[in-house]
């Protein structure tokens, strides 16, 4: 597979209007949120059931505190829209995961960041992770392809957890194969996933087009058919 522009792949990731988009992994969750948003505009909500950065609004609008009448208002301009729970001094902290399912009668499509990876590019779940939200879902596992080959403690967050789902230590490496494994296991990215799942890998280039090559191949043995889409390295995760 060739990895194209983020502005190219956008539009295959959108999904089908009337359903939650939920992303989670690593490897450019928060950028990849806010790609969607751009792409869907006031057609969209934009909110985590999990915690971002406070500075992490990009250009959206944003709402606190979930009233739907300020959202509704909120609606009627040309930004998507993204709401949080509250505010914590740096940390914008995300709204409960029943609440996005509500919203799908004002907009065609609700995209959720549904857990956090500390702006590494792979992960695996903690024990109250992902915090999935309820309603009609889809998964999208994210991915950085510069974690590929890469000792999985310097580049994964929870390499203890990585380490176990694979069956390896945490001071091996991520090859392809096994980021394959983590990707598709009911304890790594596939946790809570029931159908509607999907892979993107990030940050994909010239020079790790191989590695991705290889993880594309993996990920067709552990499951076959699920669709993978890759980014080009100007997507910067």
């Amino acid at each position: 597979m060739i990895a194209r522009p983020a502005t190219e792949v956008i539009p295959d990731l959108a999904g089908d209007p009337g359903r939650i988009l939920a992303l989670v992994g690593g490897g450019g969750k928060t950028t990849l949120l806010h790609a969607l948003g751009r792409h869907h505009g006031n057609r969209s909500v934009l909110t985590t059931t999990t915690r971002m950065g406070a500075d992490q609004h990009g250009d959206a609008q944003v709402v606190v505190g979930c009233d739907r009448r300020e959202l509704v208002t909120a609606l009627e301009g040309h930004r998507p829209v993204l709401v949080w729970g509250r505010i914590d001094g740096d940390k914008a902290v995300g709204v409960s995961p029943e609440l996005p399912a509500t919203w799908l009668d004002l907009v065609d499509y609700v995209v959720v960041e549904a857990d956090g990876a500390r702006g590494l590019p792979a992960k695996a779940p903690g024990r109250h992770e992902p915090a999935l939200p309820d309603g009609p879902t889809d998964v999208l596992a994210v991915i950085g392809a510069d974690a590929l080959d890469r000792v999985i403690a310097d580049q994964c967050h929870r390499p203890l957890r990585v380490a176990a789902v694979i069956g390896c230590s945490p001071y091996e490496r991520l090859d392809p194969v096994r980021a394959a494994i983590l990707l598709s296991h009911p304890d790594g990215a596939r946790r809570g996933v029931d159908n509607g799942f999907g892979v993107v890998v990030t940050k994909v280039s010239s020079i790790n087009q191989p590695l991705v090559d290889r993880l594309v191949a993996a990920m067709a043995e552990q499951l076959p058919g699920v669709p993978m889409h890759l980014i080009a390295d100007q997507y910067a995760g």
